[in-house]
């Protein structure tokens, strides 16, 4: 089996234990987004303005992979206080159409990178791969 490593300049670089996310047999599997610069730093604003960062970085990398928003199949979400999980909430539903929206696990952590309260992961289909 074949992978290929995805890696755009536009999107938060990764550390260098990782990549931004990785395709196989026409899956991407993205790696955790927190909301932050390019640069590394935190967005101010709170889990709103972080989650909005982030899924405008995964949106990026997985345009980069040849897929999209409207392609992940299942997504991973980490708050570190679940009491903004309906704020968080009210930003993830701008980003997706209420009719097709993916699978969807949220969890609460102890702690996140960059004492971030927010971070994504998914897996998404590349379109007619």
């Amino acid at each position: 089996m074949s992978k290929k490593i995805i890696f755009t300049k536009d999107a938060v670089p990764p550390m260098p234990v990782f990549s931004q996310a990785t395709v196989a047999k026409g899956i991407v599997y993205c790696s955790g987004n927190i909301g932050c610069t390019n640069e590394l730093v935190l967005v101010p604003g709170g889990v709103q303005s972080q989650a909005r960062r982030a899924l405008e970085n995964l949106s990026i990398i997985l345009k980069a992979a040849g897929s999209g928003l409207e392609h992940i199949v299942k997504a991973n979400i980490y708050l570190t206080d679940m009491k903004d999980f309906p704020a968080m909430n009210e930003v993830y539903s701008e980003f997706f159409d209420k009719d097709s929206m993916p699978a969807r696990t949220c969890v609460a952590v102890a702690a996140l990178p960059l004492e971030a309260s927010f971070e994504i992961e998914c897996t998404a289909v590349v379109p007619d791969a």
